[in-house]
């Protein structure tokens, strides 16, 4: 039986802890936070050893994975101390909040033994596999372009509840990093890797109660000649569902919850999502249980996971680029 530890008990923990309850071959062994008052909601509700110092819990406890659940800021280093100590890894998005600490964790997980897999949750979804395995199948033909928005609402009261969302020394970014980099995600997933980027991120609804964005745009060129529009904005009134639609020679995919496949000769086919199995808010998405169990399912096996950090790496490679464009005169913050 593999036994697990979770750093950092706020809001995204819920949904690691709910998806680790139901895995009979895991035991949940500690959990971790600087925060008193969380610790010891944490060590009440989970009935587990608590601990403040990460590296005591580390020594101690010896878990075999570790779930890092923390603000963005101690992302790569939490994760590097682990992998340095042969400790398997599951790290929430991002990667890390800077390009530097990005690279280092790549860096750290080519050196160390044991794996380490990074939370982009929705490429499990249903619909997201359909479209993969319909893109790779190649019966649709070459995709020609693709298009996405993630229209939702964000109060300031949600930044005032955690100050390091709205910063750029914890945060690393705001909407593009804390909401739409899982679209980013998908998008350069689904479509292919990007060869270039052109973009802009402003603040229009936030200004004065945050540092960093709550909107953006920008244009993708594929490596594969493909191009991708994207529009994301926490001005909404809403949270509207995600949209992505990626034009192909023979079919429209378009993504609205539920996936709708167009085809060119009048054939519609209808995927269904899923509904979220654990507790959480559902623009988490829904899969973040599938993709904990298929990590804990390859631990012993050959090579590494296969959302990695050099493969977690790309989105936050295009997001950085979109800042070092919109804020060229604060490049030591934003990279």
């Amino acid at each position: 039986m593999a036994t697990a530890a979770v750093i950092g008990c706020g809001d995204i923990s819920s949904v690691h802890l709910g998806a680790l309850s139901t895995m009979q071959d895991v035991r949940l062994a500690a959990v971790c936070d600087t925060d008193p008052a969380r610790l010891e909601a944490a060590k009440a509700a989970r009935g587990v050893p608590g601990y403040a110092d990460y590296l005591a819990m580390l020594e101690e406890v010896r878990p075999d994975v570790v779930h890092i659940c923390t603000p963005h800021h101690l992302h790569a280093s939490l994760a590097a101390d682990c992998l340095e100590r042969g400790v398997n890894v599951i790290v929430e998005k991002p990667l890390a909040h800077t390009l530097e600490e990005g690279r280092r964790l790549i860096e750290a997980a080519e050196r160390s033994p044991a794996k380490i897999g990074v939370c982009f949750q929705n490429r499990y979804n249903a619909t997201s596999q359909a479209m993969r395995e319909l893109l790779d199948g190649g019966t649709l033909g070459r995709v020609l372009g693709a298009s996405a928005t993630v229209m939702w609402h964000r109060t300031a009261d949600y930044y005032r509840d955690r100050p390091w969302r709205g910063t750029w020394a914890e945060g690393g970014g705001g909407l593009m990093m804390n909401q739409a980099i899982h679209t980013v995600d998908l998008l350069q997933w689904l479509v292919g890797d990007v060869a270039k980027v052109e973009g802009r991120v402003s603040t229009r609804a936030l200004a004065g109660v945050i540092e960093v964005e709550d909107t953006a745009e920008f244009v993708a060129e594929h490596v594969n000649g493909a191009r991708s529009v994207f529009y994301a904005t926490l001005a909404n009134a809403v949270n509207a569902p995600v949209t992505l639609d990626i034009v192909t020679e023979k079919a429209t995919l378009s993504l609205r919850g539920d996936l709708t496949v167009t085809h060119a000769d009048g054939r519609v086919e209808v995927v269904p999502e899923r509904t979220a199995e654990t507790g959480g808010r559902s623009y988490w998405g829904v899969s973040h249980e599938l993709l904990i169990q298929d990590f804990y399912a390859t631990l012993d096996g050959p090579g590494p996971f296969w959302i990695n950090p050099a493969e977690a790496g790309k989105s936050l490679g295009i997001i950085k680029d979109i800042y070092a464009q919109s804020y060229p005169e604060m490049t030591d913050r934003v990279g």
